[in-house]
């Protein structure tokens, strides 16, 4: 017999019957979810009920205004209201039916809409992906007239003399770019000295690709001194000691009916915008084979999701300060800050079997802008890689290779043997 036959024979009433169901809906959820879950903070209760017809009326009065009173005579102007009244509707549709995520602060939603704007992304990648790059190039003059134009190459290692003038012109406003993205990159990572190997590493490739991309092309002083020690120095210490604060934090959250006083609302109105809870990131990348791939892996990505922007706006011409980069960027943070946790969670948890859903898509996301680019890219990179590049790089790779096999099947091994020695000498006396 069905659960839903049994609890038509207790005799209880059809609201009585409807509670019970959803709850034991809730605990199916619960127990066959993947990897963790945190219970949803009833403090703000109106923002936790569901709204889907609500959002459905404001939705429809939306496309009745637009649909009335744009004028229907642009082309260009409809087929924008067009694409954003469709990715409307996917976003609302995403609210309603995806499942929630690792984060529940400031609400639930918020995390749902993230990731439907990461498949958004990823389909119109994907179909960027089968179009030609010139192409490609004219799709981004439908985002911007100004778009489409190929830009000018930019050196910043003309002149490398260490001076003061020279440093004063190598500051624009990409140094504020730098300290932002490596604090965020600090929320994302939350770890010191895995946010110093991947800064380090970045500025290496930065070296070893400046055949390619000529804004690579910097300073002895611009990469170590302005950006490593400065740059990046600063957004990693900023972004650490916002970590930490997070995690010393005692986390006792009151509703806001239980507060007396105004300042004390406001207080815990303004905490829904922070963490409902902190996790911190030991990835302890030698403890075990799979932590260690996963912490190359993980690297990896973190590295194709910087490189890769500087060569969609090289294929696609589109200069770095325009929105479109920035949007991306901020789209990325965004979407890296669940993707990580879920990624942390399946790295780290032996009990997890299954990627989350934010970091299934990142993934996903960022291989398909390096097909983007590999397909983009013929023809453009003619340069071959200079020997030093191939042999740096080569050796870093036996170096990593040779270190995995020392650590996970030599060094156990001999553990092992020496293990047994002793105990056969033990038997022997």
């Amino acid at each position: 017999m069905s659960g839903d036959d049994a609890l038509d024979d207790v005799g209880l009433s059809l609201q009585q019957r409807r509670v019970i169901a959803a709850t034991s809906h809730a605990q199916r959820a619960r127990h066959l979810s993947p990897k963790f879950h945190e219970s949803t903070d009833p403090t703000l209760e109106f923002f936790y009920h569901p709204r889907t017809l609500s959002v459905l009326v404001c939705l429809l009065a939306g496309f009745l205004y637009v649909a009335l009173f744009i004028d229907p005579s642009n082309d260009i102007l409809n087929t924008k209201w067009g694409l954003v009244a469709l990715c409307s509707v996917f976003i609302v549709i995403s609210v309603v039916l995806f499942r929630d995520g690792p984060f529940i602060r400031p609400h639930p939603a918020l995390w749902r809409a993230v990731l439907a704007l990461n498949v958004l992304y990823e389909m119109f990648l994907v179909f960027l992906l089968f179009q030609s790059k010139q192409t490609g190039r004219q799709m981004m003059a439908f985002f911007d007239p100004v778009l489409g134009v190929e830009l000018p190459e930019r050196s910043y290692g003309d002149n490398c003399a260490l001076t003061v003038e020279n440093v004063r012109d190598g500051i624009d406003i990409f140094v504020l770019a730098h300290s932002l993205g490596w604090f965020g990159k600090a929320l994302i990572i939350r770890n010191h000295t895995m946010c110093w190997i991947l800064s380090i590493t970045f500025e290496l490739l930065e070296y070893s690709l400046a055949h390619q991309l000529p804004n690579f092309n910097e300073c002895w002083w611009d990469h170590w001194i302005l950006d490593v020690f400065t740059c990046n120095w600063l957004g990693i210490y900023v972004g650490m000691k916002w970590c930490e604060h997070f995690k010393m934090k005692t986390y006792t959250w009151h509703g806001i009916r239980e507060i007396p006083t105004i300042k004390g609302k406001l207080s815990r109105a303004g905490a829904q915008f922070t963490p409902h809870s902190w996790t911190v990131y030991q990835w302890a990348p030698t403890r075990r084979f799979k932590s260690f791939a996963g912490f190359i892996v993980f690297a990896v990505l973190l590295m194709l999701a910087e490189l890769n922007v500087f060569y969609l706006k090289s294929l696609l011409w589109v200069p770095p300060e325009h929105p479109l980069v920035i949007t991306r960027l901020a789209l990325l943070f965004l979407i890296a800050l669940p993707s990580a946790r879920e990624y942390y969670e399946y790295y780290s948890n032996p009990r997890c079997k299954r990627m989350g859903a934010h970091c299934w898509m990142l993934i996903t996301t960022l291989l398909t802008e390096l097909l983007i680019i590999v397909k983009f890219g013929r023809g453009e990179f003619s340069e071959p890689f200079p020997t030093p590049v191939i042999a740096f790089w080569s050796l870093v790779a036996s170096i990593l290779v040779g270190f995995s096999i020392w650590q996970f099947a030599i060094a156990p091994w001999l553990r092992r043997r020496r293990s047994s020695a002793r105990t056969d000498d033990s038997k022997t006396e």
